[in-house]
């Protein structure tokens, strides 16, 4: 089976219900301030609450592998299962699993979350370059005989990123610049949008001496609780703003496991960011 280019999927949903992504980082403080205890129950209840509740008016759910995989293979069941009921609500899904490896395990990375036939297949995965970018081809291969798409880290918020990111090689181009260049390179042609995005921080400022504008999606972590807002989208990605992926989590999920409230909060954020995306 393949699939629709994600590029195209994604721009779909984006332009039908915003370009709001939801995190779903099911972390035991998280979990506690909902009631739910920190085990499998807990985790099950808490998933199926976020999609039930955002399914429908969200464009991209984003589960972070890690708080499932804590859990073993129970765990992963449940993520399993929360893909398939993302997906069939018609969801976009972009597993947060930040895989990086090489040759015959970077394959193996990309079948686990890229082949249609597995059971925890994504629309895209995140994905690490930082054993070069090249380590990548297999999942960037896969992607794109399947129609799915990754997210490569290349200007993350946390600050420990600039020292690898902000590096500069011989040439003068910054890793993180070399990271954009290469997925440029990888969406020229595409229409309306290619399917290999970048990771790119939203409370990271001023980003104008980068080339945001990769004809890819950028995913930008950091509205709510991070403290970037959506009237900061402008100012840091620039005219590459329509093609941005706003990342919310805790901004959000502190609102449950009221179902009302999940979805007010989801509804004020999307049309905080589509007013500033399109002004």
């Amino acid at each position: 089976m393949t699939l629709t280019p994600f590029g195209t999927r994604l721009r779909a949903a984006m332009d039908s219900r915003g370009p709001l992504c939801v995190g779903i980082d099911p972390h035991d403080a998280l979990l506690a301030q909902w009631g739910l205890k920190d085990d499998i129950a807990g985790l099950e209840r808490f998933s199926r609450t976020v999609v039930e509740a955002l399914a429908e008016s969200v464009a991209v759910f984003k589960p972070q592998a890690a708080f499932f995989e804590r859990f073993g293979s129970k765990g992963v069941a449940v993520l399993e299962q929360t893909v398939a009921d993302a997906r069939a609500a018609g969801t976009l899904v972009v597993m947060d699993a930040k895989r990086g490896d090489i040759g015959s395990t970077m394959a193996a990375y990309a079948s686990a979350f890229l082949d249609p036939a597995s059971p925890l297949f994504s629309d895209a995965l995140t994905v690490s370059p930082y054993l070069g970018y090249g380590s990548l081809a297999p999942a960037v291969d896969l992607a794109r005989e399947s129609g799915a798409g990754l997210f490569v880290l290349a200007l993350t918020s946390n600050p420990e990123g600039a020292e690898v990111q902000r590096a500069v090689r011989e040439d003068g181009r910054s890793i993180g610049a070399t990271m954009l260049a290469h997925l440029a390179a990888e969406n020229a042609g595409a229409s309306p949008m290619g399917s290999f995005g970048a990771v790119v921080g939203a409370t990271l400022g001023d980003l104008s001496s980068f080339d945001l504008d990769i004809n890819g999606p950028l995913l930008a972590p950091g509205i709510g609780a991070q403290g970037a807002t959506a009237a900061d989208l402008p100012a840091v990605f620039g005219k590459a703003v329509r093609n941005v992926v706003p990342n919310v989590s805790r901004g959000v999920l502190k609102h449950g496991p009221d179902v009302s409230a999940l979805r007010d909060s989801a509804r004020r954020f999307a049309d905080e960011i589509r007013e500033a995306v399109s002004a």
